[in-house]
């Protein structure tokens, strides 16, 4: 993560774009990041301390993937893929079934992402639990691979 030309990895859409996950235990590590209405401030020194974690504890992190749960407007918990306990960070598992689906454009389509996302999970019959986001990359590497992909993950259940 501290070459800056290529700190994210070039994303993939197709294994995560409109996607049943069924998440037994699945390991991350969580950590909290300060936001300004959703606007993450501390994003990139988080990921770093998580990053710092991770090659320490010579684990690997499992695509990349970095889910956040935007639970305030002041707050962010981002929860790191891993693929082992790491030790010394906050360790934690998500079982369960998961949607996933992913988009591309700016931010500011967000709301519009959302939207479509709820309705997507309903027409397959199925109920919103707890909604994650996933962006795939950092603004300087979207820039850099001409796509922002977003992806949003939510734990499912039957209606």
């Amino acid at each position: 993560m501290d070459n800056e030309t290529e700190c994210c990895p070039r994303f993939n859409p197709e294994p995560w774009d409109d996607k049943i996950l069924e998440w037994n235990k699945k390991r991350f590590i969580r950590d909290t990041v300060r936001t300004v209405f959703h606007i993450p401030l501390n994003f990139g020194s988080v990921m770093r301390r998580l990053d710092r974690n991770v090659r320490k504890a010579g684990a690997e992190m499992e695509h990349n993937l970095t889910l956040s749960d935007h639970t305030s407007r002041w707050s962010m918990d981002v929860y790191l893929a891993v693929d082992r306990e790491i030790p010394g960070a906050e360790n934690t598992a998500l079982s369960g079934r998961f949607y996933s689906k992913v988009y591309e454009g700016p931010f500011r389509d967000t709301g519009k992402w959302c939207r479509d996302f709820e309705s997507i999970v309903t027409s397959k019959g199925l109920s919103l639990r707890k909604w994650f986001m996933w962006y795939t990359t950092c603004p300087k590497c979207a820039k850099k691979y001409g796509k922002n992909y977003v992806t949003i993950i939510s734990e499912v259940g039957t209606v």
